[in-house]
């Protein structure tokens, strides 16, 4: 009687794949990477908004307030425009990567159809004899 096949752990896998490339991390990776650059904005957002409500507590005036609102203002639109700029360089990075994969499997697939056949054989006795 056979023994039943059991399945490799996750831990087995997730070695053996960091060690042999079978499976390409990047995904993950930039997810990750991604992430902590969203949480880098973010914490220049709230630098921006702190500093804009710091600067209407410090000067109790009217000019204060005036400065307050465009730094407030330009701070968000910074922000914005960095959170879709870094969006878009991971975004970028996953699809070069992605492009490469698709190189290897098109690659692989040509390599099958055009690898080598048996020669014909030689008709012996064929309809010319």
């Amino acid at each position: 009687m056979r023994a039943p096949k059991t399945k490799p752990s996750v831990s087995r896998t997730f070695i053996w794949d960091m060690l042999t490339f079978d499976r390409l991390m990047t995904g993950p990776i930039t997810h990750l990477i991604y992430w902590a650059g969203m949480a880098i904005i973010a914490i220049i957002g709230f630098g921006v908004v702190g500093g804009s409500v710091g600067l209407v507590i410090r000067d109790m005036s009217l000019v204060g307030a005036a400065l307050a609102v465009p730094v407030f203002v330009m701070g968000l639109l910074l922000t914005a425009a960095l959170a879709l700029i870094w969006r878009g360089m991971c975004e970028f990075y996953l699809a070069v990567f992605r492009i490469a994969e698709d190189l290897r499997a098109l690659r692989l697939a040509q390599d099958a159809a055009v690898a080598p056949r048996d020669p014909p054989t030689p008709l012996i006795g064929g309809p010319d004899l």
